[in-house]
């Protein structure tokens, strides 16, 4: 890191080192160490071609799910599965407050289930996780392993209706659980920590402005729109702040 990010990331030791309930509101951008792409960036899932005629927006969407399922799947588990995916040092980092006392509540705009795996016991999943899946008309849940393992669309072993991921897709509302969860913790914390995300997928973006704390603390490799809210803002790689954080 440069001096100026150095310096601010001594600061930020100090935050949370006399903080008690931290909130770590997270994007894509703490999961792309651990080798899953984001969706916005220049490399992003976005600007990817997919091979499709269809954008990718327009795939992951309610009613493509129900229109062409075939190719939803066919997309979903090419571009947004990563079963061998581990938690990596950012992950271990905000799970490791909590062992140490701290009342550590994340709130994670993924859906891979990474802070779980990484041993956060709070977790808010704003979008859902790729790790839970249900049948459209049963309800029955079956695993992610099911899922990769499936040749085609899923169907459900009790009653051959389509198994559908509990991932919020375009079109889809968030839980109203979910969401008072994650505005409590986020409302309720001395410091919150914004991490890996630009602050540009709404509602959950807006949710940032629930905070009433003095330390809102931004870490992104690129600018956001929220910096300037923000009493430390490092643009910087997660990793190597929290390998700062660690010394």
């Amino acid at each position: 890191m440069n001096k100026e990010n150095t310096a601010k990331a001594e600061k930020l030791k100090t935050i949370i080192e006399n903080s008690k309930n931290i909130c770590v509101f997270t994007g894509a951008g703490i999961s792309c160490p651990s080798g899953i792409p984001d969706f916005r960036s220049a490399d992003g899932l976005y600007n990817q071609k997919s091979g499709y005629n269809y954008r990718p927006e327009e795939i992951i969407s309610h009613s493509f799910f129900v229109r062409n399922p075939e190719l939803f799947y066919d997309f979903y588990k090419s571009k947004m599965l990563y079963p061998d995916a581990l938690p990596n040092k950012a992950h271990k980092y905000f799970a490791s407050l909590e062992r140490m006392g701290k009342n550590v509540s994340v709130v994670t705009q993924n859906i891979d289930g990474l802070h779980q795996k990484a041993g956060s016991s709070r977790v808010y999943e704003l979008h859902g996780s790729v790790l839970r899946n249900y049948c459209t008309k049963c309800g029955k849940s079956y695993s992610l392993e099911h899922i990769v393992n499936t040749k085609g669309v899923p169907r459900c072993t009790e009653d051959n209706a389509i198994i559908k991921p509990d991932v919020v897709l375009y079109e889809e509302p968030l839980d109203e659980a979910v969401i008072d969860g994650a505005i409590n913790a986020i409302s309720n914390a001395d410091t919150l920590i914004v991490v890996g995300t630009s602050l540009v997928v709404y509602p959950a973006a807006s949710f940032v402005r629930y905070y009433k704390g003095k330390n809102m603390v931004l870490i992104n490799k690129s600018e956001t729109s929220y910096d300037y809210l923000a009493s430390i803002a490092i643009n910087e790689d997660v990793v190597e702040v929290v390998e700062y954080l660690e010394k």
